[in-house]
């Protein structure tokens, strides 16, 4: 800004004043979300990318344990209860978990990362590192849920995020107080409700995308209620993509393309303006259940159920898997999430072997390993700018009573291990970060071997 629009600017802000112009009073209405946070929200992103500089995380050293959640999780009602999903929130002051029990958690980052203290999870590993600020029962079970792209815990207004549940409308909760803000319902043929078994904000913050079964809906968030568009995923002609859309993924580069994930083990990539299938892609060998784009938008990761592979693919061919990733899956129809950390160059994956494996993803090599859990890690998420990440771990797990009768039924236990962990990573130092800035995949194209395991 130059310094003549600069003095504009404080001319017309003192214009304002002289006027006895009253400020904009917040409200809890969804319309305030996009309206209020989404411009300023910009301007801060482009704020912080010229002041902030993303730490490289370095993956030969193990990371220690920060702080640790068990006993919230053990007492729960539900005698099988384990987690299913763990997200951090866009500005990185807390993170959401899932589980079994039909309850949404919130737990915030204590000063927000800055203490670092390592001996914080000195606590015995039965034992909780604090409580969770917000407790939210869904009453049935949770199929999916997400932040609101451009939530900050500075603006509470902003401070939102949707779930979806079974024979439930999507919610938008409160993630301050913990209060249901406002509903998106769908109906069927029979005008009852349908639940959505994905959901996703669009990049811009307006719109709610929710997957069903062969069909897609679009929610206005300023639109609470019953009114939505609806785009079936199967054509007359037979041509597109069938079953339940099982997970939903836009591309981060605002490039308008829209991942969308089935039970059908297929992949399909749209335009979001008008719902223009491009392609649809064919590998996986379980139903889709996590899509993601890198962090340049050039190339899609895919993971399935009972499939060990994640798949890369490379959305400007889209013709076949670039290379895969090993995990250990292929005997579990439990979701398992993946994330990629900020600089877009490595990518964690948990498993049932209770590792998290780290991916070099301009290669596809295994690069490293760590034990989170002693029980299947089904979640884990990196700190949006901090050298950190969280993970949630937990399997629903079935024994038959020695005496057994025909008309007794199978009664589940809990898991060995069910909790949730929160893990700082060492730095690399600022010598050794050149040849690691940026999002480079110029030579990516080059590695056709797939890589079949650490």
């Amino acid at each position: 800004m130059s310094v003549t629009e600069a003095m504009g600017q404080e001319e017309e802000e003192e214009e304002n004043q002289n006027n006895n112009q009253e400020p904009k009073s917040k409200s809890n209405s969804p319309s305030e979300v996009a309206e209020i946070t989404e411009p300023t929200k910009d301007q801060v992103e482009e704020q912080q990318q010229q002041e902030y500089s993303w730490p490289v995380i370095r993956f030969d050293v193990p990371p220690h344990r920060t702080y640790h959640f068990y006993n919230q999780f053990r007492n729960s009602p539900n005698p099988n209860n384990f987690l299913k999903a763990i997200k951090w929130s866009p500005d990185g002051s807390c993170f959401l978990t899932s589980s079994e029990d039909n309850t949404l958690r919130v737990f915030t980052l204590p000063d927000n990362g800055s203490g670092d203290d390592i001996n914080t999870c000195s606590i015995p590993a039965d034992e909780d590192s604090y409580a969770a600020k917000l407790v939210m029962n869904e009453g049935e079970s949770v199929y999916d849920f997400c932040w609101y792209p451009y939530m900050s815990a500075s603006d509470p207004v902003s401070c939102v995020f949707a779930s979806t549940a079974r024979d439930h409308p999507i919610h938008l909760w409160d993630a301050t107080s913990g209060e249901l803000r406002c509903t998106y319902r769908a109906y069927d043929a029979m005008d009852e409700i349908t639940a959505a078994f994905s959901i996703a904000f669009n990049p811009t913050g307006t719109k709610i995308f929710a997957g069903y079964n062969k069909a897609v809906r679009m929610f206005d968030l300023h639109r609470p209620g019953r009114d939505f568009k609806q785009h079936s995923t199967l054509q007359g002609n037979k041509e597109g993509q069938t079953g339940i859309i099982s997970a939903l993924a836009f591309c981060p580069t605002h490039t308008g393309l829209l991942a969308m994930g089935s039970y059908s083990q297929t992949t399909a990539i749209y335009q979001e303006d008008n719902m223009e299938l491009l392609y649809v892609l064919h590998g996986q060998e379980g139903g889709v259940t996590h899509v993601q784009f890198s962090k340049d938008g050039n190339y899609l990761y895919t993971g399935g159920r009972k499939d060990p592979y994640i798949l890369c693919w490379d959305i400007r061919k889209a013709v076949d898997v670039v290379y895969k990733l090993y995990r250990s899956s292929e005997s579990t129809n439990q979701r398992i999430l993946f994330d990629i950390e900020p600089l877009g160059q490595h990518l964690g994956t948990g498993g049932q072997d209770g590792f998290v494996h780290i991916y070099d993803l301009q290669t596809g090599h295994w690069v490293s390993s760590f034990q989170a859990a002693s029980d299947t890690v089904s979640g884990f998420s990196f700190h949006p700018y901090l050298p950190m990440a969280a993970s949630s771990s937990g399997h629903r797990r079935f024994v038959v009573p020695d005496d057994i009768y025909e008309d007794v039924p199978l009664s589940g236990i809990s898991s060995n291990e069910n909790c949730a962990s929160v893990w700082s990573f060492s730095v690399a130092s600022v010598e050794n970060d050149t040849e690691l800035n940026g999002n480079n995949f110029n030579n990516l194209s080059e590695h056709e071997e797939l890589h079949q395991g650490p």
